[in-house]
């Protein structure tokens, strides 16, 4: 199967509804941007979703249209679409994107996005097997878990085929309380999901954990349960993002440990 072919139903494994309570679920089409205008695409849910929903100050570079989510890293990555399709089949708009930056492409852009946030010493031995995810997010009306699915099935696709065995990223949490969800939400990850000494990460900015409560008991959301149930390890503290006004919190992955329903997507 190749990388535009991967299809998958949202939410496939969610248990029957009585007949009067059935409902249409779309079915979801991963492919990657091929035209500047896919790119766009991604970019527009990437403005609505970060900077509309949780109030980022974006900074893209002069002579962005309005409405966008740009950065420098974009000309260097590859850039994955989810599609949602309507009862016909035909496809509608983008629903979910990530962004991959891989090893080459990261000399070529001088470095990763998470260098910018993070101390990535412990992780030189594996940036040659590394490739970045970025700007992960996807439409309010699909966090349900398909959409996520989809993306990681392509996602593992993408990595078998190019030689890697290693994602890291960056998750970003809200701070619009101040922070007491982000700290509890790192606490509570960390207990069950921190990654070995070898793979953690220092924050440039750290979020200021030992100043807010740790002490709630929160839901992940769903973008970082997605990660968790993939195997996703916690690399360290969260980083502090002004400009996003989120917490960041730096996640690995290798593709040997994506459970067995993930990778049945790429056969």
């Amino acid at each position: 199967m190749n990388r535009s072919q991967i299809v998958t139903h949202a939410l496939s494994h969610a248990p029957t509804l009585p007949r009067a309570q059935r409902v249409t679920i779309p079915r979801l089409s991963v492919s990657w941007a091929r035209s500047e205008s896919e790119v766009r695409e991604a970019q527009a849910l990437r403005h609505q979703v970060f900077a509309v929903e949780m109030g980022a100050r974006l900074a893209p570079p002069k002579g962005t249209p309005a409405g966008l989510d740009v950065d420098l890293f974009d000309a260097y990555c590859e850039h994955l679409l989810v599609r949602a399709h309507d009862e016909e089949g035909e496809p509608g708009p983008v629903v979910g994107t990530y962004r991959v930056l891989t090893p080459a492409a990261a000399k070529r852009a001088g470095g990763l996005y998470s260098d910018t946030e993070f101390d990535l010493t412990r992780l030189r031995g594996l940036r040659a097997r590394v490739a970045e995810i970025g700007r992960s997010c996807v439409h309010p009306d699909h966090r349900s878990g398909g959409a996520i699915l989809a993306l990681w099935g392509a996602l593992a696709e993408f990595m078998a085929r190019n030689g890697l065995d290693t994602v890291i990223g960056c998750a970003s949490v809200s701070m619009r309380d101040g922070g007491h969800f982000a700290a509890s939400l790192w606490k509570q990850i960390a207990a069950e999901h921190l990654a070995p000494i070898d793979c953690q990460v220092r924050p440039r900015l750290p979020l200021p954990i030992e100043h807010l409560r740790q002490d709630l008991v929160v839901e992940p959301p769903a973008l970082i349960r997605g990660y968790l149930r993939c195997g996703a390890k916690l690399m360290g503290q969260p980083a502090w993002d002004p400009d996003f006004n989120t917490a960041d919190l730096p996640l690995l992955l290798r593709t040997a440990d994506l459970p067995a329903r993930f990778r049945r997507l790429v056969g």
